[in-house]
C-alpha cells in the first residue's frame, strides 16, 4: 500500500488534522510544529493527543512527519538565531514524545558567509545539544537545493553532519525530489545512479521519508520552487518510477506542492493510480 499524505494545518488540533487527512485519501501526514515563519506554538492538549492516537489507529494513519519552522537556522551567524533554533528544537522534541514514532524534519540551515565547514560544525553542535538517548522521535535532515549559503545541497554535507553527532542512531534523511533535482541529482534520467550515490555517501538505511514535489525550474538550477506533481520539469513519469522503486516504495511520501486540500486529494488519487502493488 502506498504511504502517502500531504502537509496539513495543525491549527485546529491533532484530531482535526487526522480527520482532514482521511478526507483527502491520505494515510499519513506532515504538519508544522509551530508557526513556520515565526516562533509561536500552540499549547498541546493531552485529550486531543489521545483522541488523535485512537483515531489514527482506527483509520490506519501513521508515520507522522513533523516539520520544524523555516526560521530554525542551526548554523546562523548570529548567536540569538542559533539560540532560537536550540530552544525550538528542544521544545518540539519534548512535545513530540506524546506522539511515539513521529519523525521531525528540519532544513539544516544557511551558513550566511561563514563557510560550509563552519555551518556543518554548528549544525552538529546544535544536534548534540538537543538529541537525548531515550527519545522516541527520529530527527531527519532534509536534502536541499543548494541555493545561496544553504547547507545540504550535497549528500556529503549531510554525511558530515551525521558523522559529528554523538547519538547519530537518532538521525535520518528526508529526500525532497524538487530539492535534489534542483541541486543537480538527476532523478529523472538516472534515478538508480542517484540512489546508488546516496547509498555510497549516506546509506539507504538512513533514508526515512520522501517529500514529493515537482520543480518549476530546470535541472541543477539551485532555485527550490515547488510545482504540482506532473506539471513541472520532473514530470509524472519520473514520479511513477520514484514511488515504485524497490528502494523507495515502502517509505512514506509527503506532498508539499502548491495546493489546497482539493488539489492534494487529486494528487494523492493520481499517485495511487500509478502505484503498483506487487
Amino acid at each position: 500500500m502506498l504511504k502517502i499524505g500531504s502537509h496539513i494545518s495543525s491549527a485546529k488540533g491533532y484530531l482535526a488534522m487526522g480527520r482532514t487527512a482521511e478526507s483527502i485519501g491520505a494515510n499519513t501526514l506532515q504538519f508544522f510544529t509551530r508557526n513556520p515563519r515565526g516562533g509561536a506554538v500552540k499549547e498541546q492538549d493531552p485529550d486531543d493527543v489521545a483522541a488523535f492516537l485512537a483515531f489514527s489507529a482506527e483509520k490506519g494513519i501513521g508515520t507522522l512527519l513533523a516539520h520544524a519552522p523555516y526560521t530554525l537556522n542551526a548554523c546562523a551567524e548570529k548567536e540569538n538565531v542559533r539560540e532560537f533554533a536550540r530552544l525550538a528544537f528542544t521544545d518540539d522534541l519534548a512535545r513530540l514524545e506524546a506522539l511515539p514514532g513521529t519523525m521531525y524534519n528540519f532544513h539544516p540551515g544557511s551558513h550566511v558567509g561563514q563557510g560550509v565547514e563552519k555551518g556543518i560544525e554548528l549544525i552538529a553542535e546544535t544536534l548534540n545539544d538537543v538529541i537525548f538517548p531515550e527519545m522516541q522521535t527520529t530527527v531527519l535532515l532534509e536534502t536541499m537545493a543548494g541555493k545561496g549559503s544553504e547547507i545540504g545541497g550535497r549528500f556529503e554535507e549531510l554525511r558530515a553532519i551525521i558523522d559529528r553527532v554523538e547519538l547519530s542512531d537518532r538521525l535520518g534523511v528526508c529526500l525532497d525530489t524538487c530539492h535534489v533535482y534542483d541541486a543537480g541529482y538527476d532523478i529523472v534520467g538516472d534515478l538508480d545512479g542517484v540512489l546508488q550515490e546516496f547509498d555510497r555517501v549516506i546509506g539507504l538505511d538512513r533514508l526515512r521519508a520522501i517529500h514529493l514535489n515537482d520543480s518549476k525550474n530546470p535541472f541543477a538550477s539551485h532555485k527550490d520552487r515547488h510545482e504540482k506533481i506532473g506539471q513541472g520539469s520532473i514530470g509524472l513519469d519520473a514520479f511513477g518510477r520514484i514511488i515504485n522503486h524497490p528502494a523507495l516504495r515502502d517509505l512514506p511520501f509527503y506532498l508539499e506542492t502548491p495546493n489546497e486540500l482539493p488539489g492534494y486529494a487529486a494528487e494523492i488519487a493520481l499517485l495511487k493510480s500509478i502505484y503498483s502493488e506487487y
